[in-house]
């Protein structure tokens, strides 16, 4: 297939796919998209990795998002899924003070633990990292803190490189994101939002990816429905709107960022 789209972050291995998963997958390939399958948890990381297993243009990432799972996060727990030739990263995984109920210093202090974890075995095996940060409302804490940890552990692990998936922060925190060697992504969401255009006018093209966070935030033309990773598409030509650039240079400089990010050949 002729590759022209890489969809860098969505999770065709939920549930929602059950009843057309394959047509799904079929027609990614017939429009040229290839697409990053990742993981939130043990489960779903084992679910991505048989999934791109099948799929030629399928890959996967591994990790534990800092709320969707209560268990006990174990480094070993993935160490039997990184060694797999289609994992291409460890996430998503990072820190999130907008969902838990209660976002006190002992949370805050198991998020980071977990997230320090995962960073290490990013760096150790070579791989990037898939992260997940959602703020406090108002506030750009959990960037802050992400950076932080970033930049600690760029010190003792200088290639340590990702992406920041559905960014929502400002320029200040995307700069600092793309200093540390990290690009930013953006979702279908800006097809209907007009929140993002100021960031991604303001960062390189070179700094940001194109990502559906499938199945959630459909495209405008899809409004409420499931999304799926096809929707990328839109999310690139959006990027290339709200920049005011040539579609085709935006396409093929977002594809290669991707590759040059995930190490696709």
């Amino acid at each position: 297939m002729e590759l022209r789209y890489i969809d860098a972050h969505g999770h065709l291995q939920f549930e929602q796919y059950d009843k057309d998963r394959e047509e799904i997958i079929e027609q990614m390939h017939e429009q040229g998209i290839a697409g990053i399958v990742v993981g939130c948890d043990l489960e779903s990381s084992k679910k991505a990795v048989e999934l791109a297993g099948q799929h030629e243009h399928l890959y996967a990432a591994v990790g534990v998002h800092p709320t969707d799972t209560s268990e006990r996060f174990d480094t070993d727990d993935l160490l039997v899924l990184v060694t797999h030739q289609k994992v291409v990263a460890i996430g998503e995984c990072g820190l999130d003070y907008f969902r838990p109920t209660l976002v006190d210093e002992s949370e805050k202090s198991r998020q980071k633990d977990a997230f320090s974890r995962q960073i290490i075995l990013a760096a150790e095996r070579g791989l990037p990292l898939i992260i997940h940060a959602r703020p406090t409302k108002g506030t750009q804490d959990a960037y802050q803190d992400v950076i932080a940890l970033l930049e600690e552990a760029k010190a003792m692990y200088p290639d340590l490189h990702g992406d920041v998936h559905f960014f929502v922060g400002g320029i200040t925190e995307a700069e600092a994101f793309i200093a540390l060697g990290f690009t930013v992504s953006f979702t279908a969401v800006i097809t209907f939002a007009r929140d993002y255009d100021e960031v991604i006018r303001a960062v390189p093209l070179a700094g940001i990816l194109a990502e559906t966070d499938s199945p959630y935030v459909a495209p405008l033309t899809r409004r409420g429905q499931r999304n799926d990773p096809l929707a990328v598409v839109d999310v690139v030509a959006k990027i290339a709107e709200i920049r005011d650039e040539d579609p085709e240079t935006v396409r093929t400089t977002l594809l290669a960022n991707t590759k040059r990010v995930f190490s696709i050949a």
